[in-house]
């Protein structure tokens, strides 16, 4: 039997005594590991909700890994790059790679009636993973992108058709300005997507692979590159590495070099700004974990203070000080228990509040997203649970030493 165990449930389960000055003290500690751990969860599943939306909408738009012709990757400017089915298999076959598309880019500009606006088409094939944008739909339809015909459909964002008052259905005009001279292609609106992430959203409109490549002036089995899906971001560099090793510096039969690099060297602004973010969660772990601490320090030195005659009459038993240690100890993770459970239905309740109801609204222009985007993460709750709870236990070990100073003829006269 457990004497220290069987000691702290009496002395918790005692605790309906409205005089006994630990009451409040008890319930302050309770609320204070609480609050703590809800604001803590709340954290964590604001900034994973905040990363992984952000990610994955940059990533929409450019994939994990693009590969395509050294000079393109490196200066920025078009060039093509030959992407038979020969290659497509080997970035196919890679290790880690899920998905493979090929994409095409060409600079134009937009004309209606009453304005205009410069804008990239981006030429996409049947292989094309439309899910992304399928979720961020607006109006109208996706249409069925070709590498073999040109439907002269459109795909544009909710900035575009506002800036040029389109709707689904509308045709509009796009002139193209290169070595070649002017050209003219009248598009239909199929549909309009809506992103928030106004440095894709601005610029760029969706179309057919053959519609793109035939503007450029490319051949059949040229294109600007190809954008890979990995199975697991985690290990990103990884797939890259190996797509170093077993493709970059081989040469098309045009004579071009290919070359990759992931999203993360594609825009090194914003996931650096993400990586921010972590700073600031750690910091917000560290003051709850701190309060949790400070207030079940405050209140196991209250409770000892009070239970001063039964520590005297446990050490008249017999009782040495650690197993007296050790009582208020299990009486003080009863109370971290409580707190924690408590602290899980609040902040569980308030990120569940969020996902469904999306009630803490942001500017989109601002932050990417409308609402506060959240996300559940059992581990790491479960890690939050467990940490916060001996982070607690070991800040109470030192104040425990003040029973070692208390003397049973003492504290038996106490009151």
């Amino acid at each position: 039997m457990n004497l220290p165990l069987f000691i702290a449930r009496r002395i918790y389960g005692a605790q309906g005594d409205r005089r006994k000055v630990s009451r409040p003290a008890v319930r302050i500690a309770t609320v204070g590991v609480g609050i703590g751990l809800a604001v803590m969860l709340l954290s964590v599943s604001v900034v994973f909700g905040f990363k992984h939306t952000i990610r994955d909408k940059v990533i929409g738009f450019g994939g994990h890994i693009q590969v395509g012709d050294f000079m393109t990757i490196q200066g920025g400017e078009q060039y093509p790059i030959q992407m038979n089915d020969s290659m497509m298999e080997v970035l196919r076959r890679t290790p880690g790679v899920k998905h493979v598309q090929r994409f095409a880019f060409k600079q134009g500009i937009l004309k209606t009636d009453s304005d205009f606006l410069g804008v990239v088409f981006k030429g996409v094939g049947p292989e094309f993973d439309s899910s992304f944008i399928h979720e961020n739909m607006v109006e109208g339809s996706i249409p069925r992108f070709s590498d073999k015909a040109g439907q002269n459909k459109l795909l544009v964002s909710k900035i575009m058709s506002d800036q040029l008052r389109m709707k689904v259905g509308d045709k509009v005009f796009a002139y193209f300005i290169d070595h070649n001279g002017v050209r003219a292609r009248r598009f239909t609106v199929a549909g309009i997507y809506q992103t928030n992430l106004s440095a894709y959203d601005k610029v760029t409109c969706f179309t057919d692979l053959y519609t793109v490549k035939k503007l450029n002036g490319w051949e059949d089995d040229q294109v600007s590159g190809a954008e890979l899906t990995v199975n697991d971001f985690t290990r990103l560099q990884e797939t890259e590495d190996i797509l170093i090793e077993k493709v970059n510096r081989t040469i098309d039969r045009y004579g071009e070099t290919y070359s990759s690099r992931t999203i993360q060297e594609i825009n090194p602004g914003i996931f650096k700004w993400l990586e921010l973010l972590d700073l600031n969660v750690w910091i917000i772990l560290a003051l709850m974990i701190a309060v949790a601490g400070v207030t079940m320090v405050s209140g196991l030195l209250i409770i000892i203070l009070e239970r001063t005659t039964m520590i005297g009459v446990l050490k008249a038993l017999g009782a040495r000080n650690r197993a007296i240690r050790h009582t208020f100890l299990w009486f003080a993770s009863f109370i971290i228990a409580k707190g924690l459970l408590l602290g899980d239905v609040i902040g569980l309740g308030l990120i569940l509040l969020q996902k469904f109801t999306g009630f803490v609204k942001l500017d989109a222009a601002t932050y990417y997203v409308s609402t506060v985007p959240v996300e559940i993460n059992l581990p790491v709750i479960i890690l939050l649970n467990i940490a916060t709870l001996l982070v607690s236990v070991f800040v109470l070990i030192a104040p425990s030493y003040l029973i070692s100073h208390i003397h049973p003829a003492r504290s038996m006269r106490y009151e």
